[in-house]
């Protein structure tokens, strides 16, 4: 095989959640790049998703729209079965729709827990449960988790995300050997900091502290997401499976 039909995507077709902006357009910039159709499940402003499809759009790819609210159980299968229909196949499954609702965890309210929970970690199940029947019955499929090093790692105030992510990594694992006799692959992705509307919120005193301590003194950028991504949803990637990849500058070092 050689290394350009290696990470060949062509005829097939990738959901992206929470699409619409940061990590999650790279990543469909990234999908479509490499010839894959792209499907995005994104809440909230319409107008960057259009922003997202007319991203898509230069690689010469489909690329259509879904608002959907990735913890609502009956939403995800309507979506799925929205997106199977209007696309002919669901290959590949990118589960990257988060929030944070950062707090000591003696001061956190229960409804800033649940909705952590429940986006980031319920929104995976929701959607790998309405995905993968139709990667079975093909015999093949991606599935790729967009974890975080502070769900391997934990984070102060961030208990609720810690603990969503540190669960997106269990379920990446077990959903693995669930379904590789299939010819289904299932990974999770650990991003480290990376600049996005997510940690631009942090003051700049705080972001150089934390750059510090990243061997490689910066945070990282989206692509450098989607392009872990990339790797993991093309052929060259049909060997690994339940594995969790960092992708933070050597902070774990």
């Amino acid at each position: 095989m050689t290394l350009k039909k290696s990470f060949d995507l062509s005829g097939k077709v990738a959901v992206v959640t929470g699409g619409s902006r940061g990590i999650g357009r790279a990543i469909c910039e990234r999908l479509a790049s490499q010839g894959a159709d792209i499907a995005v499940v994104y809440v909230g402003d319409k107008a960057e998703v259009e922003e997202t499809v007319a991203a898509v759009a230069k690689h010469k790819r489909r690329c259509q729209y879904y608002e959907c609210d990735v913890s609502d159980f009956d939403k995800c299968k309507e979506i799925t079965d929205k997106i199977a229909a209007d696309f002919g196949a669901i290959d590949i499954l990118v589960n990257n729709a988060g929030i944070t609702r950062d707090m000591l965890l003696m001061q956190m309210k229960e409804s800033d827990w649940d909705l952590v929970l429940d986006i980031n970690l319920k929104g995976a199940f929701n959607m790998s449960r309405h995905a993968v029947g139709r990667m079975i019955r093909n015999k093949s499929g991606k599935i790729i988790n967009i974890s975080s090093t502070a769900g391997c790692d934990g984070n102060p105030g961030q208990g609720n995300y810690s603990a969503s992510k540190a669960g997106m990594i269990g379920l990446t694992k077990s959903l693995a050997k669930e379904v590789a006799s299939r010819g289904i692959t299932v990974n999770a992705v650990a991003p480290g900091f990376i600049d996005t509307a997510m940690t631009q919120v942090l003051k700049d005193d705080l972001k150089s502290k934390v750059a510090g301590h990243i061997p490689l003194g910066r945070f990282g950028v989206p692509t450098d997401i989607a392009n872990i991504v990339g790797y993991l949803a093309s052929p060259a990637a049909d060997y690994i499976t339940a594995q969790v990849i960092r992708v933070d500058g050597g902070l774990s070092v």
